[in-house]
């Protein structure tokens, strides 16, 4: 595939589009505040508007004309610019993953997007290479090429005979597909209310000066005094109406969700809207996280999560990536041996001592005791409700305290904590960008102390903390690291 390509036309109709949108906002604010009724600029808008829209759709047709990408000489090579002339050439080895999907606009012409993820990316039009629209043929070209590339270099660098291992590597040999029974269960347990409110409110916020939240409000107030049982079902159906809103949104996002294995890839697949379809290399996994929520701890199930050097900071689905989005605890061990080997669930855990149980309690009610002190003295006799925040706090203190722990098998290290959700990070010693133990006063006269590893991920480093395990523990953990790697 040496001969330049351009992508399907769509792709101008997409860069186009995409211009718009990004626009939008300027040009309503334009259209609605920008008018002058009063002098001879009457009505200027409604002539700039087509103006507008034909330089938006011109500037997509000369985009999509620059645009070329071909294969030669072991680089995927990229030119591009209306005005200047860009080339970018990427070479196979600096792959981290590649990234398929399918848009509603390439859905309809039987297209798919292919973005390439490179080592230097830091976000999804800069660093990587994105083909907006290419048919699918095409796409499994480049696979393919891209693939067998790859493995005639890695052959020449081991000298190993081309045919021992040809077409192997495009057979699967393991496949995971989430049933939708635990789909829906997913959705349901996932807490995506607040992503719909937080997204709403974002939204109303950009017409703040339109809405007159004075009248509002003003309305609003008198309506309460008589309309109370009103506003209660009301607050009650929009939370439930958000509710079914994020959980047919997480329903659709991971739709028909599937992961192939091959000898060196993680294929990953999932979408109904928008189908996406991503390739991990397995030895660009960084480390393995298993999450438990609140919700889903209680009925055995859990999500385990691929931290791996790829993705961006503009692309942070790609950067965490579910590999299994919702099993039982029961089935991690035997998923992740059969999916990624490298990595152990271990047998045990070291937990942490009964001592430090106060010093989770401690930090929970400083903050908790002048909320409570405040209620009791300025908001009785409601007030005095607040108490229950007391044994709450210290239930929720007792939960971190238990869900903390490490343990050490051969070159993994494994670290369990919790804020929110409690979360276990399995590592290998030679992913570890850096591993700091520490304690302070209050920890050293109780002979505990800090420990956190830290990964390389695409939203950049991510870290494991333990709070408040035995110090020798601590001083054992870095002994290990500081051994030959």
């Amino acid at each position: 595939m040496s001969e330049p390509k351009r992508l399907h036309p769509v792709a101008a109709v997409s860069h186009s589009l995409r211009t718009l949108k990004e626009a939008i906002l300027p040009i309503i604010i334009f259209f609605v505040f920008g008018g002058n009724r009063d002098s001879k600029w009457d009505f200027i808008e409604l002539y700039l508007a087509p103006v507008v829209l034909i330089t938006i759709f011109a500037l997509g047709v000369l985009s999509w004309m620059r645009f070329t990408y071909r294969i030669e000489e072991g680089e995927l090579r990229l030119e591009s610019g209306v005005f200047i002339r860009k080339k970018r050439y990427i070479r196979f080895e600096r792959i981290q993953s590649i990234d398929v999907s399918e848009g509603i606009l390439q859905r309809l012409f039987g297209l798919v997007q292919l973005k390439v993820e490179t080592a230097g990316s830091s976000g999804a039009d800069q660093a990587d290479a994105v083909l907006s629209a290419i048919t699918k043929q095409e796409a499994d070209e480049i696979m393919l090429v891209l693939s067998e590339e790859k493995k005639r270099r890695l052959m020449d660098l081991n000298d190993i005979d081309e045919a021992d291992g040809e077409s192997e590597r495009e057979i699967p040999h393991r496949v995971f597909q989430m049933p939708f029974k635990e789909l829906f269960l997913m959705a349901a347990t996932s807490g995506g209310v607040g992503v719909v409110f937080s997204g709403a409110m974002a939204f109303f916020s950009q017409f703040e000066e339109m809405i007159p939240y004075k009248r509002i409000f003003k309305g609003l107030g008198q309506f309460v005094q008589t309309g109370i049982l009103f506003i209660i079902l009301a607050v009650i159906a929009g939370l439930l109406i958000a509710y079914i809103i994020a959980t047919a949104g997480i329903v659709m996002k991971y739709a028909f969700f599937t992961v192939k294995k091959t000898e060196d890839e993680l294929i990953i697949s999932r979408g109904l809207m928008e189908r996406r379809q991503l390739t991990i290399p397995l030895k660009k996994i960084q480390g393995i996280r298993i999450t438990e929520n609140i919700i889903r701890q209680p009925l055995g199930f859990a999500s385990v999560i691929v931290e791996y050097a790829g993705g961006s900071v503009m692309d942070k689905e790609n950067s965490q990536v579910m590999l299994f989005p919702l099993i039982k605890k029961g089935r991690v061990a035997l998923l992740l041996k059969e999916f990624v080997p490298e990595f152990e669930t271990g047998e045990g855990m070291a937990e942490l001592p009964q001592r430090a149980f106060l010093r989770y309690l401690f930090r929970q009610w400083i903050i908790v005791l002048p909320v409570v002190a405040g209620c009791l003295l300025f908001l009785r006799p409601w007030g005095y409700a607040a108490i229950l925040l007391l044994p709450l706090s210290a239930g929720w203190a007792y939960l971190c305290y238990r869900s903390g722990g490490w343990s050490i098998t051969g070159d993994q290290l494994l670290l369990r904590y919790r804020f929110l959700s409690q979360e276990t990070l399995f590592v290998k010693k030679r992913r570890i960008q850096v591993l700091e133990s520490n304690n302070s006063w209050f920890q050293g006269r109780k002979q505990l102390a800090t420990i956190s590893a830290t990964i390389k991920s695409g939203l950049g480093p991510r870290a494991g903390r333990v709070v408040d395990l035995e110090l020798q523990d601590a001083e054992d953990i870095k002994q290990w690291f500081s051994l030959k790697r």
